[in-house]
């Protein structure tokens, strides 16, 4: 068997919006014309609070950490997605696993190489993953929405081609709450130098994202 070079990888750039969300604290005050409390109030003595105290308000998260990546899709898909792949595929190193996590997913059989990653984001707020997700479709063009999937949801499939060969990469990316999915799923053929056909990858991409989105909701607080 011939040895074939693998395509080089897209490093997924994953730049979570996070917001913060703070509330004013309410002041109750008398007339204008009525004299200073502090200055009556006698020395040493202090005065009862009012029985309404301010509080700040703060969003409610629906989720507050990723789930677990590597276990966001079941074997059987794996092995139908990425044939000859390891199951239980590699998590790859985050800076904060709470908020972000990305399992990954890769093999080469026969002459056919496939790749699976899929990742979770937490972010602060539904607005701040609305934005985010948002933001996210305007570097894509050529898809469309999925119905059914999370909140929203959006799959896009690329062609490219490098030094004659050709690789075919679908990615979906679906809003849940305060949190993403995006699943990337590409192929290669390096005997006839061909793509997967675009259905295959549109649907490979899909499948795993509704067992990731469904992985997700269990993780709900």
């Amino acid at each position: 068997m011939r040895s074939f070079p693998l395509p080089v990888t897209l490093t997924a750039r994953l730049s979570p919006v996070i917001v913060l969300a703070a509330a004013g604290w309410a002041l109750s005050s008398g007339p204008t014309d009525a004299p200073s409390e502090a200055a009556d109030q006698p020395t040493g003595k202090t005065k009862t609070q009012s029985a309404s105290t301010p509080s700040q308000t703060q969003a409610v998260k629906t989720y507050a950490a990723a789930p677990a990546p590597c276990d966001s899709v079941v074997e059987k898909t794996v092995k139908s997605l990425v044939p000859g792949a390891r199951t239980a595929g590699k998590e790859i190193p985050s800076t904060d696993s709470d908020l972000r996590r990305t399992c990954s997913w890769n093999a080469l059989k026969g002459y056919e190489y496939r790749w699976l990653d899929v990742s979770f984001e937490v972010l602060e707020s539904d607005e701040a993953a609305e934005r985010s997700y948002q933001g996210r479709l305007e570097d894509k063009s050529g898809g469309g929405a999925v119905p059914g999937l999370g909140d929203a949801a959006y799959s896009v499939v690329d062609l490219t081609t490098e030094d004659k060969q050709q690789t075919r990469e679908g990615v979906v990316v679906a809003r849940a709450s305060n949190a993403l999915v995006i699943v990337t799923y590409n192929g290669s053929d390096f005997e006839s130098k061909k793509a997967p056909g675009t259905d295959e990858i549109n649907k490979g991409a899909i499948k795993a994202a509704k067992e990731a989105v469904a992985a997700l909701e269990k993780n709900r607080n």
